[in-house]
């Protein structure tokens, strides 16, 4: 199958149409991922107005999407459906107390689309999005390879675009995960990272290696800045959902950093996989130094608490 020809009748379905949804749907009209896309919000005037306004997209972009509103069930039975359901971060509000309404949100998202069609593709992305892919997963029953978040997807492209505007290279001839839990804790995989396929040590001045972390810091701090003025990402995260579908839709077998269940650690979080039709083809190993997998085991430790906390609050 080509990789530009978009399957028969193909549906996705974005549950939460606010500023991550309304540009995630922006997103898959301009690149013309899907022939369907259904609209679902339980604000039903919003949703409407969204319909509306995409529809202009897709008229005056010649895309051949056509753009409906719907509800849970029909979401439910779509090819690919996107969760971005969520309430706004706001300034003072701790993470425990977003996480905890994010929880309830996304766990009555989950009951109301079921069933879910056997073989959908179910795409996590409010956050706490590794919290939030583990109990969807639970939640909607899908095998592990079909439910999928956005995880650090975001984070790894903002690194290589700020790596590349240091040191002067393209970033797409950079090659840097950002893995493991979302969030502060997150590990940027430097002893994996290569430049034109090279190792990155090789590659780059010792000078310029010894800003790793400074440019770490510099990748989590533009995005807790989005966040603080605007309560989301929504033009970074719509392109991120636009890719991975794409990836998807088209069964591009191309190789993304998404949170995806671990059996080792009984949790989802980021690590690369090849993504197809089917969701995850395949895992991609990465070989760790034993630094970025001590930074990991420590994240997913307190990832693994609050889920207890949050199943005993279920």
């Amino acid at each position: 199958m080509s990789s530009t020809t978009i399957r028969p009748r193909l549906r996705i379905a974005i549950i939460g149409v606010g500023q991550v949804g309304g540009a995630a749907a922006y997103g898959l009209i301009l690149r013309s991922v899907t022939c369907d896309l259904l609209l679902v919000d339980n604000n039903i005037a919003l949703r409407d107005s969204q319909v509306h306004d995409l529809t202009d997209v897709a008229y005056t972009t010649k895309s051949s999407t056509r753009i409906q509103g719907g509800n849970y069930h029909e979401a439910g039975q779509c090819d690919i459906i996107v969760i971005t359901a969520g309430s706004r971060h706001t300034i003072g509000q701790s993470g425990l107390d977003a996480a905890s309404r994010n929880v309830s949100i996304v766990r009555n998202v989950v009951d109301a689309l079921c069933p879910v069609r056997p073989d959908a593709i179910l795409l996590v992305v409010s956050n706490p999005v590794d919290l939030l892919t583990t109990l969807a997963l639970e939640r909607s029953r899908l095998p592990p390879e079909q439910v999928i978040g956005a995880g650090t997807f975001l984070d790894s492209a903002r690194l290589r675009a700020l790596m590349a505007g240091r040191i002067g290279i393209a970033s797409n001839s950079i090659d840097v995960y950002v893995i493991g839990v979302h969030g502060e804790s997150e590990v940027a995989a430097w002893s994996t990272a290569t430049v034109g396929g090279i190792p990155i040590d090789q590659t780059i001045s010792p000078e310029a290696m010894t800003e790793r972390a400074e440019l770490e810091e510099q990748c989590r701090q533009q995005g807790r800045a989005i966040v603080q003025a605007k309560g989301s990402t929504p033009f970074g995260m719509g392109s991120v959902v636009a890719s991975i579908c794409a990836s998807i839709a088209l069964d591009k077998r191309n190789v993304k950093a998404v949170s995806h269940w671990q059996p080792e650690y009984e949790c989802c979080f980021s690590l690369p996989v090849v993504l197809g039709r089917k969701g995850i083809v395949r895992n991609v190993e990465v070989p760790l130094n034993e630094e970025e997998k001590a930074k990991i085991e420590e994240s997913v430790g307190t990832l693994k608490k609050q889920l207890e906390l949050v199943r005993r609050g279920l």
